[in-house]
């Protein structure tokens, strides 16, 4: 069975689809592409379909599937390359990629996914600092239920 090639690209995943995507090809690409995210701990992923001149609606559905897949997974999808006629196309037939975002290249599904990373660390630091407001101590650790600062706490009060 002929498999696409997944490249890893820093924490990111690229799988470039190269040839007309049979139904056993897109679900071996979904399943590689989900034990990728696992095995890389990829917090993005982008499948390049530019060299596809057709995207039929089994095609276009497992798209969004793979990206609702990969993104329960912690990862976002971004589809590049999509010719105007292939969007035409998913337009008049109704479908949408779900989950997946899209972008004209791989550099700015790159941009993207960059944008996505600190827009997630923005939001974890105002969560932690949050949490820091709220009494609680530096490395999220409670006094009271950390047995290695409740003991050290014992040890400091012992005469």
């Amino acid at each position: 069975m002929d498999r696409i090639p997944i490249l890893k690209i820093g924490s990111r995943l690229l799988a470039t689809i190269q040839s007309d995507l049979h139904d056993a090809m897109a679900l071996q690409l979904e399943d590689d592409l989900a034990e990728s995210v696992v095995r890389y701990q990829s917090d993005g992923v982008i499948v390049d379909v530019s060299a596809l001149d057709v995207v039929d609606s089994y095609v276009g559905r497992m798209l969004a599937h793979m990206a609702s897949v990969t993104r329960l997974l912690g990862a976002d999808t971004v589809v590049v390359g999509i010719r105007p006629a292939v969007a035409i196309t998913l337009v008049e037939l109704g479908l949408s990629l779900g989950d997946a975002r899209t972008a004209l290249t791989v550099e700015h599904a790159f941009a993207y996914l960059d944008s996505m990373g600190a827009e997630r660390q923005a939001e974890a630091d105002s969560q932690s600092d949050a949490h820091l407001r709220d009494g609680a101590e530096p490395g999220g650790g409670s006094p009271i239920l950390d047995p290695l600062r409740l003991a050290q706490a014992q040890i400091n009060r012992s005469p």
